[in-house]
């Protein structure tokens, strides 16, 4: 089968600028929504999924389930656990056992932005042995009446970076707290949290008792001894869980948000492919002479096809370069709020594929309906046509 040139279709696309680029315009538009949907979806599961070190357990309420918010348990467990449970790693003589009280609640920004639901963590100087990712880059330990920053608290408090830059105040708990510094943690859940103090934490919610116990086990340990712990004393009714299952468990909390997301994506491309017929329908039908004319001289019906498909899918990719590119400039590492705190949007290989297999979908089936149906046209009358 002799086909028409590969530039017989590349020249068919400049000369008529207009429609093609409000073509290429609508197929981009199109494909930068399924890299955002996809980039949502990627960077959920890359935070969920970072956030859990295989060697720290977690021991909290036993009716709290996957909610250590509602957690409470009494303030000597650390010390029971300490006392009790071989096998608890040590750095230069401190056991690396961390308590923990976590709780969401109203945080004020400033004088006149309303409060938002944030996440604040109490904590001891013994939480960065067990929170191995969590890194200080700006500033100091908290003190007394002083809190430490995550780096998407911003974007969970829906306020500006320079809003809790070092020095600034944030109010909870009827309180104000100074900023002393912020932390980074590679991404994970706990860039979204307020660090503060545990004792001044307790404190304001006049408690005192705790949310959790994070215990970080040494090398070749297993969490079989702290099971057995927790299921002895059943007087203080606790559940020890490791930190990877409990972020696994997360996970299928949100499957279904995951999955409407998808839902989501294959709607666009739908709609998507559902505009590409319109626009090559439009514009097939204003080449019907253009066609006949094709076939009169000599080429196949099959050779126009896949000239008229190479041009479609020509600006389909262009288009998906384009939003390849927008997305990995505005799209990778945006901060977005979510119930579990906040995460950044995450531009990976998944995300390239889908997208821009979702253009090259785009183009090749939006091109062979309209195409086909030109093409059934009689030649004689074809060239009759306006």
């Amino acid at each position: 089968m002799r086909l028409l040139p590969w530039e017989y279709g590349v020249r068919n696309l400049f000369r008529r600028p207009v429609r093609s680029a409000l073509t290429l315009a609508a197929l981009t538009t199109v494909v930068l929504l399924v890299f955002v949907v996809v980039a949502f979806i990627r960077g959920l599961e890359r935070s969920l999924a970072i956030s859990g070190d295989p060697s720290v357990v977690l021991v909290y309420s036993l009716g709290a389930e996957e909610n250590v918010e509602n957690s409470s348990i009494p303030g000597r467990t650390p010390d029971l656990l300490a006392a009790s449970v071989e096998g608890i790693q040590e750095h230069f003589g401190t056991s690396c056992v961390s308590p923990e009280l976590y709780l969401g609640t109203r945080v004020s920004v400033g004088e006149s932005r309303e409060a938002a639901l944030g996440l604040v963590r109490g904590v001891t100087t013994a939480a960065p042995l067990v929170r191995g990712r969590v890194r200080m880059i700006e500033g100091r330990w908290p003190g007394p009446g002083e809190v430490l920053v995550g780096r998407l608290a911003p974007a969970k408090l829906g306020c500006r970076a320079e809003e809790l830059a070092v020095g600034h105040f944030v109010r909870f708990e009827d309180q104000p707290w100074r900023i002393s510094g912020r932390f980074v943690a590679d991404g994970s859940a706990f860039e979204s949290e307020l660090w503060c103090r545990l004792p001044d934490f307790q404190q304001a919610l006049k408690r005192q008792d705790l949310s959790l116990v994070a215990l970080k086990l040494a090398p070749g340990t297993t969490s079989s001894e702290l099971a057995l712990f927790t299921k002895s004393r059943t007087d203080l009714e606790l559940q020890a869980l490791g930190e990877t299952a409990y972020y696994a468990s997360l996970q299928k909390h949100y499957q279904p948000v995951r999955m409407l997301a998808w839902l989501v994506v294959a709607l666009v491309s739908g709609a998507g492919v559902f505009a590409g017929l319109n626009m090559m329908y439009g514009a097939v039908a204003g080449r019907i002479r253009e066609v006949a004319t094709l076939q009169a001289i000599g080429f196949r019906r099959h050779a126009v096809l896949v000239s008229l498909i190479q041009e479609a899918t020509l600006l389909a990719m262009a288009g998906s370069l384009i939003a390849g590119a927008v997305a990995l400039v505005a799209l990778n590492g945006l901060a977005v709020r979510f119930t579990m705190g906040a995460f950044a949007l995450r531009v990976d290989a998944v995300a390239l594929l889908v997208g821009c297999g979702t253009g090259l979908a785009l183009g090749v089936v939006g091109a062979i309906p309209p195409a086909v149906k030109a093409l059934r046209l009689p030649v004689a009358e074809s060239l009759k046509a306006v």
